[in-house]
């Protein structure tokens, strides 16, 4: 078997495999979950961006990576950036399909007027005969961004509504639900001074504003309903800057003066032309390196500890006999914040509207009959850090804490002490947005801290997780001064864990002590 035959068979192959069962597929799952079943909506930048960069990057990781690095190079951080390209070959194209396959399988409805959209079947696109664009009572959104590397660029955006009826004598009704979004942008450089970036964002809003004055957005030749992005977000805030109408859930529309037939443009084509030179370029590379000596030998040997290590990552998130409700409790908060995600409401950071709708406890709201904030706030989080590292947290003391309580006692305990914490926010608190499970993760090291007091566990391993959950504690709490963190859930759920502790550990001990005759 010569080299690049090995090279093809180890390495080519399965990035082949790769690249067109990831785009395939997820394409595939795209059109049948979000187009053809509509099971939910998602937003847009989600569904197209985010989740095929995720897809690619872990499908690379997992599989490609360790068969790159059979290659021989110069530096250690080679096969890294050789698997960012390769990532790249995927998601690019992926990227492409998702666009060709939103705009292909959209339908037309043909309108008389804009108020037929409710007496037929929703769909993405419309052609409309008659209607009127209310140029006069619009709404406008004023935003601005930073973006580039280093936030080097100072972004402006004005989100205009326009208000659609049938005629213009229409205008005289109190509710619109139909509007046209127009969105203006601009970017200047962000090392201007803040009077500098006044001076243009004005200059820009009077530009707009005479642009805006002299463009007939009725000459259109077909609508498109504007689906679940952030752009309809901020259309969505424009419009509740209007004076004139009220709305329930205003239909965003955006104008294309184009033939409909033209609406995939050469998407296809591009797709195509992408993958096609994604595939050849990866091809020619794989032609020049080289393979280590022993390669094959050694990524046999690397590919049994890898399964091994990646099995033993995954068990802790499966329920066993003395760690049962643990991994339980873990996976649903991860469902809900991934549930969350998809939903479009962020990844890094929700915000605190979002949380509120959500469950989040907020004094005002659960005061006034909405008491179940107080269960739900514990399984919301803030964004991925903050889930992260409760859920870390979370693990580590259902390890230790789970095998001695039970399933039984370990469940009531977390759910008890969450509760606790949340009442103890809320009374602390006036109007403060809370969520975490962090009041029932240190209502559960208030238990550990009671037991290990009251010397549940054997001598030796008190001596060592005293000292350890004391720094914990210290930590989490010092960290809470900083602003930001809910102190009072914290300060709550450690108390009472430590009281019902205290309470428990007679029973607990003398519990442990059968079970070890």
């Amino acid at each position: 078997m010569t080299d690049f035959t090995k090279k093809f068979k180890l390495i080519y192959l399965p990035f082949l495999l790769i690249t067109i069962s990831s785009i395939l597929g997820y394409t595939f799952l795209h059109w049948l979950l979000f187009i053809q079943l509509e099971l939910f909506s998602i937003k847009e930048d989600i569904l197209k961006f985010w989740l095929p960069i995720g897809l690619a990057c872990l499908s690379i990781y997992f599989f490609l990576y360790p068969r790159v690095k059979l290659l021989r190079f110069k530096k250690d951080d080679t096969p890294s950036f050789i698997c960012f390209l390769a990532a790249l070959i995927i998601v690019i194209p992926t990227i492409t399909a998702q666009e060709y396959l939103t705009t292909a399988t959209g339908k037309v409805t043909d309108l008389k007027d804009i108020y037929q959209i409710q007496k037929l079947e929703k769909t993405k696109y419309y052609t409309l005969k008659r209607c009127y664009i209310d140029k006069r009572n619009i709404g406008v959104l004023n935003m601005t961004s930073l973006s580039g590397k280093g936030n080097t660029t100072f972004n402006i955006e004005i989100y205009v509504t326009i208000p659609i009826f049938r005629t213009a004598k229409d205008t005289s009704k109190t509710e619109c639900e139909y509007w046209l979004g127009q969105k203006y942008t601009h970017s200047i450089s962000n090392s201007l001074s803040s009077d500098d970036k006044k001076y243009y964002h004005n200059e820009f809003a009077q530009t707009v504003s005479q642009e805006f004055k002299y463009t007939d957005f009725s000459n259109f030749t077909y609508l498109e309903a504007i689906g679940e992005t952030k752009d309809h977000d901020n259309f969505d805030d424009a419009v509740t800057k209007n004076t004139q109408y009220d709305f329930k859930k205003p239909i965003i529309f955006k104008a294309h003066k184009e033939r409909f037939e033209k609406r995939n443009g050469d998407k296809l084509e591009w797709f195509f032309i992408l993958l096609s030179g994604g595939l050849f370029i990866s091809l020619i590379f794989l032609l020049f390196a080289k393979l280590k000596t022993g390669a094959i030998y050694d990524f046999k040997n690397r590919g049994k500890a890898r399964n091994k290590s990646l099995k033993e990552a995954f068990d802790i998130l499966l329920p066993k006999e003395d760690y049962y409700i643990t991994p339980i409790l873990v996976n649903i908060n991860i469902i809900v914040f991934l549930i969350m995600v998809i939903s479009g409401l962020g990844f890094m950071q929700f915000e605190g509207k979002d949380l509120l709708q959500w469950g989040a406890n907020f004094k005002p709201s659960t005061i006034n009959g909405q008491w179940w904030r107080l269960l739900t706030a514990t399984f919301l989080h803030g964004g991925i850090i903050h889930l992260a590292s409760n859920m870390f947290g979370l693990l580590f003391i259902g390890a230790l804490l789970e095998p001695v309580l039970g399933k039984t006692k370990f469940s009531l305990l977390y759910l008890l002490t969450g509760l606790l914490a949340s009442l103890a926010s809320i009374w602390w608190f006036d109007a403060t947005v809370s969520v975490g499970a962090s009041g029932a993760i240190f209502g559960l090291y208030g238990v550990f801290l009671a037991l290990l007091l009251k010397e549940v566990f054997p001598k030796e391993f008190s001596t060592v997780f005293m000292t350890s959950t004391l720094i914990f504690i210290a930590y989490n709490l010092l960290m809470g001064l900083t602003g930001g963190i809910d102190n009072a859930a914290h300060i709550g759920g450690l108390l009472s864990g430590f009281i019902i502790g205290l309470v428990l550990s007679p029973i607990v001990k003398k519990k442990s002590e059968f079970d070890n005759k």
